[in-house]
């Protein structure tokens, strides 16, 4: 048996998989964020320590003969996190999220610093972990004079379980502070954002052991003497192994709070001015490529908020037949954005409203401009020599029947939907221990779930979505002046 947890902003998930994949069990546990100010979003390491002991013991209550024969687990984890420890191994202050954006200046004054774009493959965005550090040195020094070890989230984690300082190449590659294509920790980088080399935990591969729980930690938390720990990954990657996204041509859409579009590649093929994000996979000898959209399901949540209504029944208002583009037009630019426009301050908009506007003619226009910054995410990609044919469609949008058929329309390539069952990241995560645990080859393992069906574009729409894109294209310069 093995374990996949999946830390994620909210919350911990774990999988209880057999050998060959099968689930047998899952538990979740929840923990607070903190908005402490405007644009600051922190978490309690030892939130994660608590969520991990919930979800061990809730499954070895309900499965305790298969809790007994865990072999090994690993772990996914949001990305840039900034957990700072001291010398003693004791974290710092509280750690500093992927959706924080107090460090938009030090990331700035990082980024037109030319090595950064040329060796991390990628643009110093805010949420990266370097300029957090820069932050924390510029701002609570006395903090950042005690820092010893910088580490990223699961990574933590990890340390936790083993007492082994680690990191693997797909997290390493969202600090700022990698040498993408090399796959190794930058002197440079790391001198020019004022930090050591003996600073940052050592590299491993996404399926390497990191080594066995300590034997105090396995029996606190009930866990077999010798699990074996292995490195895990960074949250898209890992999910990425979950439907088996592994190289060329191979990719998904996500439609969740956030959005994602992601290539697997064979190579390292960085673009950052595209601000596609160019990134070391989980799995040895592969990277990936993605765009990101900040605010995807988000923006009709809040639309939501506003008009009172639950976002199922607004995407519900609209039908299963996708209609031709609306006259409103909706930007969503709610917490900035990221591909392709590297702005952290830009917000969001709705253009062409008249009199007649109802909530259903503006949630058209939320998932209208959400599949068009998709698009913008695509277009990006291709920028590079990414080249998507088809997507696997996940998160919980794609359980919108328009939203899916808008999608596909816009993107112009068929997105397949899997039929039920686990294919996320906790599920990556399960199959990368299995791979360091029993030295499987990971394309052995991390196979493509089943395709319950596939959604083609509306050829009669394509035209039209097309030129609504251009339009909506055309919006973004228009409303930066307005700002």
């Amino acid at each position: 048996m093995f374990l996949g947890l999946d830390l994620g902003t909210s919350g911990l998930r774990a999988l209880l998989v057999t050998a060959d994949g099968q689930v047998a069990g899952q538990a979740e546990a929840a923990y607070p964020v903190a908005h402490p100010h405007a644009g600051w979003s922190e978490q309690d390491p030892a939130d994660w320590v608590t969520a991990l002991g919930q979800v061990v013991a809730e499954l070895a209550a309900a499965h305790p003969a298969q809790m007994a024969a865990v072999r090994g687990l690993a772990t996914s984890g949001h990305m840039h996190g900034a957990v700072m420890l001291g010398a003693d191994g004791r974290v710092l202050r509280p750690a500093i999220l992927w959706n924080d954006t107090r460090s938009h200046a030090e990331a700035a004054a990082l980024d037109v610093q030319p090595a950064f774009r040329e060796v991390s493959g990628n643009i110093v965005f805010p949420g990266f972990t370097a300029p957090k550090l820069a932050w924390v040195a510029r701002h609570e020094p006395e903090i950042f004079g005690q820092v010893a070890t910088v580490m990223l989230p699961k990574d933590y984690l990890n340390y936790w379980l083993t007492g082994r300082l680690t990191s693997d190449m797909s997290d390493a590659a969202g600090t700022s502070w990698l040498d993408v294509g090399a796959r190794a920790w930058s002197a440079d980088l790391l001198s020019a954002s004022g930090m050591r080399a003996d600073q940052v935990p050592e590299l491993l591969e996404g399926t390497d052991v990191v080594g066995p729980v300590r034997a105090d930690r396995a029996q606190a938390l009930g866990l077999p003497e010798g699990c074996a720990v292995v490195a895990g990954g960074a949250d898209n990657a890992v999910a990425a192994c979950g439907i088996g996204a592994l190289g060329e041509g191979q990719g998904f859409v996500s439609l969740g709070t956030s959005g994602v579009l992601l290539a697997g590649r064979d190579g390292f093929a960085p673009r950052a001015e595209s601000a596609v994000h160019t990134f070391c996979h989980a799995i040895p000898g592969a990277w990936y490529q993605m765009g990101v959209v900040l605010a995807a399901t988000d923006s009709l949540n809040w639309l939501g908020r506003i008009t009172g209504e639950t976002p199922a029944a607004l995407a519900g208002g609209l039908g299963d037949d996708l209609q031709a583009p609306g006259p409103v037009r909706f930007l969503p630019y709610l917490s900035g954005e990221r591909t392709p426009h590297n702005d952290s301050v830009l917000r969001g908009a709705f253009l062409n409203l008249d009199i007649g506007s109802d909530r259903t003619a503006m949630a058209k226009a939320v998932m209208e401009g959400v599949s068009f910054s998709l698009k913008d995410c695509l277009d990006a990609l291709g920028q590079t020599g990414a080249r998507l044919d088809r997507v696997i469609g996940i998160g919980g949008g794609i359980q919108s029947a328009y939203w899916c058929k808008l999608l596909a329309t816009v993107l112009g390539i068929p997105v397949d939907l899997p039929a039920a069952g686990e294919f996320g990241a906790a599920l990556g995560a399960a199959r990368l221990a299995i791979c360091g645990v029993t030295g499987a080859a990971p394309e052995e393992v991390m196979t493509p779930p089943d395709i319950a069906r596939s959604v083609d574009p509306e050829t009669g729409l394509v035209a039209a979505f097309a030129e609504a894109h251009q339009r909506y294209k055309r919006s973004y310069p228009a409303v930066l002046d307005l700002q």
